[in-house]
């Protein structure tokens, strides 16, 4: 019996110590460099790819069942991916779920995303746990033909995501109103038709089941591009103010967006609400401080304790940087942390309906345990108004 050949890889991911992995291509061809995380989330893959907070960034799935389920445009957080590319353990199977409309790789082509597939996933995890998420380069050729020294190169040189602002990539190009509300049984997505508090939402990077949670608290939300003035904001007459998540480190984008935040909270008594880098950027215009983390948080099984009540929820995470707790000013306590590692999970002024959260408490799929902070938005609005 003949020997056989074992199968060429046709994709490539190098890490800029020098460590190479080969695996199989999927999606569009070509080469990209980012940071390398990993999500530990086991559904979710379509809001993970579309999620804007993962621009600069290459997932690593943890769980090996990517793509079984297919593909839907109800599902995207966003028009089309934003992470970079995806590292998977097991190449895509065909989907089987009634709600799919297309296959995870056809909809990676279409979209210009590189993915990789065949990879000891548990192994990458391990290094980025230890080592911290690093700088990589991945190529997708169906030829199998790869410069390896060149793509490790690459990925040495790339500058990383400290200092980027990547809110001015993912944010709207103008001004616009969002009325639907989030998915129920068997609607589907429906219309708010009754909004009681008018919201202007900064978009740094929003995910639409944010906007879509705003809508169902009774929001009538208009969001605004990631450089909107103080002065934009305030014409719209809004109730409160909403900061989304976004990309990116929180100094950068904070260059613009903190001294709008201060100018907010300085000239007003409005509710003010953040996740995120919201969050992040909240707690700047605060006066606190942001940190990089080793390796962030990603996944759908966060546990956050809610320090006035001793709660504990289970919250879905995706972030790079942190709020430094000891940082914050005497005005500023510490409302979550996260039970993983200790670290800052929520913020809130003490005398104002000022707060923020560094979870994502819209997430879908994932935990619901957090849905109740956009209803504390809501009734702080209301208490405003009848003050």
């Amino acid at each position: 019996m003949a020997d056989t050949v074992p199968p060429k890889p046709t994709a490539c991911l190098a890490l800029a110590d020098g460590t190479v992995f080969y695996g199989n291509g999927f999606g569009a061809h070509g080469e990209t460099v980012a940071e390398l995380c990993f999500n530990t989330a086991m559904t979710g893959y379509q809001e993970i790819m579309t999620d804007p907070s993962y621009a600069g960034q290459i997932v690593t799935f943890t769980f090996p069942h990517i793509g079984n389920t297919g593909v839907t445009p109800e599902d995207d957080e966003t028009a089309d991916p934003v992470a970079a590319g995806m590292v998977v353990k097991w190449d895509p199977t065909l989907s089987s779920n009634w709600r799919a409309t297309d296959e995870l790789k056809t909809w990676l082509t279409r979209t210009g995303r590189i993915a990789i597939g065949g990879i000891d996933t548990r192994r990458l995890t391990r290094a980025i746990r230890q080592q911290g998420s690093p700088h990589v380069a991945l190529a997708h050729n169906p030829d199998g033909e790869f410069d390896v020294e060149a793509l490790v190169a690459k990925a040495r040189d790339w500058s990383g995501l400290e200092g980027l602002d990547l809110a001015k990539d993912v944010t709207c190009a103008q001004s616009y109103r969002w009325d639907e509300m989030r998915w129920a049984w068997p609607d589907g997505y429906t219309r708010q038709s009754a909004p009681k508090h008018k919201v202007v939402a900064l978009d740094y990077g929003a995910k639409r089941n944010i906007l879509r949670c705003l809508a169902s608290a009774g929001c009538d939300v208009t969001v605004l591009p990631a450089t909107a003035t103080a002065a934009e904001v305030l014409a719209h007459n809004p109730d409160g103010v909403f900061l989304s998540n976004g990309p990116g480190d929180p100094a950068a984008t904070g260059e613009y967006a903190v001294p709008m935040i201060k100018e907010i909270l300085d000239t007003t008594e409005l509710p003010v609400f953040g996740i995120c880098l919201g969050h992040q950027m909240l707690a700047l215009a605060l006066g606190g401080k942001t940190v990089k983390m080793n390796h962030g948080h990603h996944g759908a099984n966060h546990p956050v304790k809610e320090n006035a009540t001793g709660k504990v929820e289970i919250t879905s995470m995706n972030h790079g940087f942190a709020v430094d707790s000891q940082s914050l000013p005497e005005h500023v306590e510490e409302t979550h942390v996260s039970l993983f590692d200790g670290s800052n999970c929520g913020i809130r002024m003490k005398d104002r309906p000022v707060y923020s959260v560094q979870h994502h408490p819209e997430a879908s799929p994932g935990p619901q345990d957090s849905f109740y902070l956009f209803e504390r938005f809501a009734e702080a609005m209301q208490a405003q108004k009848s003050a």
